[in-house]
This record gives C-alpha cells, structure tokens and sequence, in this order.
C-alpha cells in the first residue's frame, strides 16, 4: 500500500510543478534553517573536549547574594572554592581555574591579543586536552608558582610563526610578563567559554594573593571530580548542604544560592541561582523552531488544500465505491509526509553545504559545524513533524468532502 502511495505522490508532484517547487523549497529552506541551528548547539553542549569525564563531574560556576532589594550574583573567590571544597570527601580532584582576562602584546611590531587564565594542578588531571607538543604545568611547578604556560595550537601559530618548529623552551610575554612554553595543546572555541584560553598559566602567579580576599565572589569556577559516576549525586548533595551554613556576609543579604551542576545546567544556568537556566533555554529553542516553522507551514497547508480542490473528483469516484474517510486521510498524510521527507533530503544537503561555507568562513574559530546521527535525529524528527503538522488539516478537510459536490467539481 505504501508503494502505491508513493507512487500517487510522486504523480501529483509532477502534475503541477510550480506547486512542487513552492513546496519542497519551504520545507528545505525551513529544514537547512533548523539543521545548522542543531548542528550549532550540538557542538556548543555535547562537543566533550576537554572535559571527557562529564559523567563523573560536576561545574560550580556562580554564587549569588540576594537580599530584599538587592542581588548580586557572580564567579567565585579562590579563598571560597579552597577553603570550602577543599573540606569535601566525596570528590577525587577539584579543577580551579580564573575566567580568561585579555591582554596585548607586540610581536615583529604587530599586536596580538592573548586571552590568559589561571589553573590549579588538579585542572591538569580533570581535564583530558590534547598535547601536540610538551606537557601540562605540573603540580611542582604550580607550587613553586614557576612562570611556564600551556599555550593554544592557534597561539602558537600566531605569536612564533607557522614554520613547523617547535614551541617548547620558548618564551611567550604576556601582560608585561614572560613565561616558559611547556606545552601546546589543541585550541578551543570561545563558546566553551569555561575552559577557553590562548594560554593557560600556574595559579600561584596570579597578581595578587590568591586568599587574601576573603570574600565569595571572586573571578574563579570550579570542577568537582567524583571517584565514579555513581558518586555523581552524593557529590551535588555535598556541595549544596555547605551552603545554607555559610555565614551570610551583610545585612543587605538573606540568601546565598550556589549550585553544581551537571555541564548544560551550568551552561545556560540564567544568572538566577534560584532557577536552572534549563527553563529558559529549552523555551527559547522551541518557539525560535516554532517561529521558524509557522510561515512554511501555513504556505503548505494552503498549497495541500489546492491540491486536494484539484483532486476532488479522484476522491469523490473513491469515496462511491466505499472508500472510507479513515483510508483517504491515512493516504494524504502519508503523501505529506513522502513531499516533506523529499524536501527533508534536500535540506539536508543543503545545510552541508551552510556548514562548509560557515566552517570555511571561521565565523567563530575552531567551531566546526557537523551532521551526526544526533543531529540527523532532529532532521528526522523535525521532519515528521512538519509533515503532520502541515497535512493533517487539509487531510481533514479532504475527508469531509461531499461525494456529489466532489464529482461535480
């Protein structure tokens, strides 16, 4: 039966083409739209490098003081994340790191900006980034507050030259400060924004004293590291019972909120601790789809009900020898969903073709877009569901069709 369906839908898109044409672009261009979106947030939430133990991890990127009038919410202090991590038992390593900060610096009279941020020795044995040349800064050489750095692929590149040779031993200066190469690693996009640098240095040369400032805001973030996945839970109940005992620092507060959450909690967490960014961000994607998909879908509701208007009398004839009205729209809906997988397959195409151009372009550095099964998922899915959210209507009216007033037309 549904060979015999194809072959209907396949007829009636030739028979008006122009028709066709209209429809199968929609539905492409709507598809191409949604795909490199996908392919955009598929990148940004599940590309795991470096950070390859999510499973096991836990991000605490914020806390927040809010009063009755007043709220401020930010990164967290060195002193807070040491003095109280350091107390907890469930996790096996805790990565601290400083958000990246910018600086300029003059190579052969040309100016390069280098994005620089602070690590801990634990961030080193967190994280699993990829060495193309050297080492990681080990935990002597933080202690010692030695003044040797980690630098980026794309550094590399830009400061020393492309000329094949190596990095390490060399020295890189940056914020009127000369450091060691020890290590080059693979370069990240700046949207993992928590784990972004040009160059990553030992904690212990931060400017100033790290525990000097006792307060709980500061410029730092944090990982915890549990022993198994299993230890994942207890970990976050852990965290989040030191925090009601912290002593509130002003009378202008009543709350501290602080939470460590999985990586795509923490990623779209909204700035209010009290809610998880999750809401917001799953709200946001849905009607930017909806939005997106409306105006193609209104166009092929109307182009269905002209064609079902031009089929009429094919109906009526099927309608006088006892088709049912259930098999009618069972048929058109799986015709629908034939043209929208159609204009499915070219969308796809069409969005490799976005992708190279975007990943050409470098629009955003080492953000390179991809089609994987996820996203392909999506397209999948999308595409069943633009297929019936455009052809059930006409199917309906096409069911409800009078036989007589059907063979008159």
């Amino acid at each position: 039966m549904l060979k015999n369906y194809f072959k209907i839908a396949i007829a009636v898109l030739k028979r008006r083409k122009f028709f066709t044409f209209i429809s199968l672009f929609g539905i492409s261009f709507t598809l191409t739209i949604l795909l490199v979106l996908t392919a955009f947030i598929d990148k940004v939430v599940n590309d795991n490098y470096p950070d390859k133990k999510r499973d096991r991890s836990l991000y605490i990127n914020k806390i927040e003081l809010r009063g009755k009038e007043s709220m401020n919410s930010g990164p967290l202090s060195y002193y807070f994340l040491d003095h109280y991590l350091g107390k907890m038992k469930t996790p096996e390593k805790v990565a601290i790191s400083s958000g990246f900060n910018s600086t300029n610096t003059y190579v052969n009279n040309r100016k390069v900006v280098i994005n620089y941020k602070y690590t801990n020795a634990d961030f080193w044995e967190v994280l699993d980034y990829d060495f193309i040349e050297g080492k990681a800064i080990s935990r002597q050489q933080v202690t010692n507050g030695e003044r040797v750095t980690v630098i980026s692929e794309d550094m590399k590149k830009e400061y020393f030259g492309d000329d094949g040779a190596s990095a390490i031993g060399k020295y890189i200066e940056a914020d009127n400060v000369k450091y060691r190469v020890c290590g080059v690693v693979k370069s990240l996009p700046i949207t993992s924004y928590l784990l972004y640098a040009d160059i990553y240095l030992p904690i212990t040369t931060y400017k100033t004293k790290l525990d000097a400032d006792k307060g709980y805001m500061g410029n730092f973030t944090a990982i915890l590291l549990a022993k198994t996945p299993a230890d994942v839970a207890k970990m976050k109940i852990e965290y989040e019972a030191i925090i009601p005992k912290l002593p509130v620092p002003g009378k202008e507060w009543d709350h501290i909120y602080s939470h460590a959450d999985s990586y795509l909690e923490g990623y779209v967490r909204s700035g209010n601790e009290q809610r998880s960014g999750m809401t917001y961000a799953l709200t946001a994607i849905t009607l930017f789809a909806l939005f997106v998909m409306l105006l193609p879908t209104l166009n092929l509701v109307n182009v269905n009900i002209t064609r079902i208007m031009e089929r009429s009398s094919e109906i009526g004839v099927r309608k006088a020898f006892g088709a049912s009205s259930k098999t009618l729209v069972y048929q058109f809906i799986v015709e629908n969903l034939i043209l929208t997988f159609l204009g499915g397959i070219i969308g796809i195409v069409l969005s490799v073709v976005v992708m190279y151009f975007i990943n050409s372009a470098k629009f955003i550095a080492n953000l390179n877009l991809s089609l994987n099964f996820t996203v392909l998922g999506y397209a999948i899915v999308t595409c069943v569901f633009f297929g019936l959210l455009s052809g059930v209507y006409p199917a309906w009216r096409m069911s409800k069709l009078n036989i007589v007033a059907a063979l008159k037309a």
